[in-house]
């Protein structure tokens, strides 16, 4: 019988909470002050999803399986995912071959993932009610002033612009939803690549998991979307190649809205009457965050215009 060997103080998430049990496996529960009917129903909904994409046994990537649920106990046992978030920097650290075997599991498991429920029909999309374009014109109008350049100001304007106008065909697919670096861990001595963390699963628009915070970051965005279309069944729907015009157009501003969205929060944390040195400081970091976001705008724009 495995015991708990290890508590994680900090909590997983928001309502769970995590303890090594064993080598091999981790056990939750939900904390205290969180509704523990709903929590356990999110659990099940989980792992349906985990044995469903599992069980396609597709070996370039790992999915932790859900081993049991004690709804009695409100507890669970779960596989470890081994290694590490796959971030940029350790991106950059692999071999060509580790990083092309990355581009390839991510890609296959976004095939998979998209085709293990019935696609639905194309509808007009426009990505500006993602954003919080509200507060998005509230920080360009009224903050950027004080802390920025012209220049910068105008150029979020111009993209505010282009975003709030741009609108695509776009089709919903069965989705992981949450694809950032912190869902996807590589462990360096298996060469492994694991998805976890599927309580966001659901039908999404396409091109959102494709071109997800994890492929903009590791900037992977056309290499996974060239594979993702050869991969897929092209019986069921249609993609158009990296050489379409309105695809490029896709690409840029679904790489630009995931940088978008933290620019955004970034600018709704600014003070513009900071009263102390911590909230003064704070107004520092944010203001150098979204110059660095400005940055990478411009650079994706350029990137991604080609």
């Amino acid at each position: 019988m495995l015991s708990m060997n290890k508590k994680i103080k900090e909590p997983h998430g928001r309502e769970t909470l995590v303890a090594y049990f064993g080598d091999l496996f981790v056990m939750k529960r939900p904390l205290p002050d969180c509704d523990k009917d709903a929590w356990l129903q999110k659990q099940h909904k989980t792992k349906d999803i985990i044995d469903e994409i599992g069980a396609l046994n597709n070996p370039v990537y790992n999915i932790p399986k859900m081993v049991f649920i004690k709804d009695d106990e409100y507890q669970l046992l779960e596989e470890r995912a081994m290694g590490e978030p796959l971030n940029l920097g350790l991106f950059q650290s692999l071999s060509p071959r580790q990083r092309t075997e990355i581009v390839n599991g991510i890609a296959s498991f976004l095939v998979d993932m998209n085709e293990l429920k019935p696609v639905q029909d194309e509808v007009n999309h426009n990505i500006s009610v993602e954003l919080k374009m509200e507060r998005f014109g509230n920080t360009i109008e009224n903050k950027m002033p004080r802390w920025f350049e012209v220049d910068e100001i105008e150029y979020m304007s111009k993209l505010r612009g282009e975003i709030s106008n741009f609108e695509y065909v776009t089709r919903a697919a069965w989705s992981h939803c949450d694809l950032n670096p912190g869902n996807i861990l590589y462990d360096k001595s298996t060469s492994k690549l694991s998805f976890i963390d599927f309580a966001e699963a659901g039908y999404n628009f396409i091109y959102r998991d494709i071109f997800s915070p994890l492929n903009v970051d590791l900037r992977i965005c056309r290499p996974v979307y060239d594979l993702y279309t050869r991969l897929h069944d092209k019986s069921k729907y249609k993609m158009p190649g990296l050489r379409n015009p309105e695809l490029q157009r896709i690409m840029r501003y679904r790489a630009m809205a995931v940088l978008l969205k933290r620019f955004i929060k970034a600018g709704d944390d600014l003070r513009l009457n900071p009263q102390s040195d911590k909230t003064i400081q704070n107004n520092i970091e944010k203001v150098s965050f979204m110059r660095e976001l400005i940055g990478a705008l411009q650079y994706i724009e350029k990137q991604l215009s080609k």
